[in-house]
């Protein structure tokens, strides 16, 4: 790998006090965005359940006894409903997930076919399908997908201990498929799943150290669902200031990225995401469920963000039609986890 930035660089940013930290990382952030707008992003699980992975926290693998019912793709219809209602409710950014290890050749057209759905909509358009190929990253590249999200999950040396079903190696590649394709990446980790601070270090690391920094680094804290490894082995809620320091050093190393507070914002109250908005996260998701876990809702947010003075970030202006009926609002739609 030829180094951007030192592992020892990115050790010394964890190891300042958090003030010298946050006035460097809001210092980044202005410099690039504007500190007053969060980007909203929607995630929607289109294929629940079943996955061959065995992710020590994941809900989804059909390795744990989680209650989770296998579910197929979704139709057309109902992706086209929710993400109309995301739209409404003000997300730019439609994502969806498929519990997969790689995309089919079956499975690869009827996702193209969403994608295009969506960006008829005027959003931006990502997904979560696993491994794919250079060939299939085209393929919806044409689609219109923008963004694609594959996570690093955690450090190199510490990913053994969350999955033995794929290699750190096959991650990497592809996102080099992706990128290949145009598609942009989104690319992060999470906190809290057993992992050192530098273990956090190397993560970030790795990722300010690809040969594009991702477009999209989205930061979840875990969120322990009984019979999940990681769940039922006790691992102890990481310290929320170690989540404020992770992302203030994520949008210091790659400042012209989003960075996103992703899953875990059900356990922290409002005075840790604020924190976490002040040190760089420019973008969330929201709605009531990512993918089978609770999120806060729409208006949860709405009315954060109004106290804090900030504001979603707008998408441009667009002629289609995001009218969905006087009940179908967007938690309604958005806001049923699956079982």
């Amino acid at each position: 790998m030829s180094e951007r930035v030192t592992r020892e660089a990115v050790r010394d940013l964890f190891e300042l006090p958090m003030p010298e930290l946050l006035f460097r990382a809001m210092a980044a952030h202005r410099e690039h965005h504007d500190p007053t707008q969060v980007q909203w992003s929607t995630l929607l699980s289109i294929k629940t359940g079943a996955c061959p992975e065995d992710c020590g926290y994941c809900s989804q693998s059909a390795r744990w006894n989680t209650g989770l019912k296998r579910e197929p793709l979704l139709d057309l219809d109902t992706v086209r409903e929710a993400a109309h209602a995301a739209k409404k409710a003000g997300s730019t950014r439609f994502c969806m997930g498929a519990a997969w290890r790689r995309v089919s050749a079956r499975d690869t057209p009827r996702v193209a076919e969403l994608i295009a759905e969506v960006k008829a909509l005027g959003m931006e358009t990502c997904v979560t399908l696993g491994t794919i190929t250079e060939d299939q990253a085209k393929t919806f590249a044409d689609a219109g997908l923008d963004y694609y999200n594959h996570n690093l999950d955690t450090s190199r040396e510490h990913y053994a201990e969350i999955i033995t079903t794929r290699s750190y190696d096959e991650r990497l590649q592809t996102l080099r498929n992706v990128r290949s394709a145009g598609v942009k990446v989104c690319c992060g980790g999470i906190v809290g799943v057993g992992e050192t601070r530098e273990d956090r270090v190397g993560l970030l690391w790795e990722l300010a150290n690809l040969p594009e920094p991702p477009d999209s680094v989205p930061i979840n804290e875990l969120v322990p669902v009984a019979g999940t490894p990681l769940a039922d082995g006790g691992v102890s809620r990481v310290d929320p200031f170690e989540v404020v320091r992770t992302i203030a050093v994520a949008r210091i190393l790659m400042p012209k990225s989003y960075v996103r507070l992703s899953a875990g914002r059900t356990d922290m109250d409002e005075a840790l995401q604020a924190m976490c908005l002040m040190a760089g996260a420019n973008s969330m998701f929201t709605g009531d469920t990512l993918l089978t876990t609770d999120n806060p809702a729409f208006e949860q947010d709405r009315a954060l963000l109004a106290r804090l003075g900030m504001r979603p970030e707008q998408a441009e202006e667009s002629d289609v039609d995001v009218t969905v009926g006087p009940c179908a609002t967007a938690d309604r739609i958005l806001g049923a986890p699956a079982k």
